[in-house]
């Protein structure tokens, strides 16, 4: 397969460019593998196609402000960087831009010299690692002077940061959101886990192997990035005793999704631990931990849309999409949402 196969045409409008000002006030497509059958409904109806003893499982991790401008020391030219991964207690692999200034031994500086950096390694991909000298505690300093890292297809301004956040977050370490999650709010969980629905947790810290852009034509020759995730012993044990009684397991978002296929072994029981995935999902793979899937509108020939397809078809996927355009739905980080069952 190419990459060109998961093309499609998308008005620029309908890229969704904020956050509506109710999270769970946009829209969700519902698409029925069975029949292919697609019903046009708001996320708040979401409850209705959640059944007691069904699990969601959501990505707990919460987004860092990952995004810093400033300086090459010596010279004075500007630069920016996005921290991926954290490596050691000071040391970051991080993206720079534009990568020419930033060669090993180079010394940058952010913030006024409040957070300075040397670059001491450049990985085969052409991230760098960073080692960093600071006074008092890096993640103060990170939140004071870093800048969440929207995607580049978001132009407007982001006033409140927890937007780029999902009401659940907990464990700091992303570079990007799992914008699957981002319309939920408390209320509806409640109300879910109410009507008897299980929520798990895991977490994956979404890194460049979640949006790092396929530059390859034929897709089998991709490499994903490593991302870390952890399952806890709870969060395995209270999956496995859904499936067990007949409950689906629905993922929210692409990162949950790949967690579990991580995880999951051939006859779809969940395992717990923690470690690095690079799982790359695409037509052919057969899905062993998930039943369904809630997810946003993706970029085209991108790694998540080629998830997506993995699970309804690549033709599928495609038509769905052509319709999700005609509708007038909102694409991508912001957007709205698709429920798979």
């Amino acid at each position: 397969m190419k990459v060109s196969d998961f093309d499609y045409y998308l008005p620029e409008e309908l890229i969704a460019q904020h956050p509506l000002p109710i999270r769970d006030h946009s829209r969700l497509l519902v698409y029925h593998r069975g029949d292919k059958k697609i019903e046009n409904r708001m996320f708040t109806d979401i409850k209705e196609y959640l059944k007691p003893g069904d699990c969601l499982v959501i990505n707990d991790t919460r987004v860092i402000p990952a995004r810093l401008y400033g300086i090459r020391e010596d010279t004075g030219s500007r630069l920016e960087i996005l921290l991926l991964e954290r490596n050691s207690h000071n040391r970051w692999q991080a993206l720079v831009k534009p990568g020419k200034k930033a060669k090993i031994g180079s010394d940058l500086s952010f913030g006024n010299g409040l957070l300075r950096a040397r670059v001491i390694d450049i990985i085969e991909d052409g991230s760098r690692i960073l080692e960093f000298q600071y006074q008092g505690i890096f993640e103060e300093i990170l939140d004071e002077i870093g800048v969440m890292p929207l995607p580049p297809y978001i132009h407007e301004r982001l006033d409140d940061r927890e937007r780029y956040q999902t009401v659940y977050n907990k464990y700091a370490g992303s570079s990007a959101a799992p914008t699957a999650g981002l319309h939920f709010t408390n209320e509806l969980l409640d109300d879910i886990e109410n009507d008897g629905v299980k929520i798990a947790r895991i977490t994956l810290h979404v890194g460049l192997g979640t949006f790092r852009p396929v530059k390859v034509d034929d897709i089998n020759q991709h490499k994903m990035h490593f991302e870390t995730y952890s399952v806890s012993e709870e969060t395995a044990k209270l999956i496995n005793q859904c499936r067990d009684k007949g409950g689906k397991i629905i993922a929210v978002g692409t990162t949950s999704a790949r967690t579990l296929e991580t995880v999951a072994d051939e006859k779809g029981i969940i395992h717990h631990g923690s470690g690095k995935t690079d799982i790359f999902i695409y037509p052919g793979y057969k899905f062993k931990g998930i039943d369904g899937l809630i997810t946003n509108f993706h970029l085209p020939k991108s790694t998540l849309i080629m998830l997506v397809a993995a699970l309804i078809g690549k033709d599928e996927v495609l038509d769905v999409y052509k319709k999700a355009v005609e509708a007038r739905y909102r694409f991508f980080s912001f957007g709205d949402a698709m429920l798979i069952l």
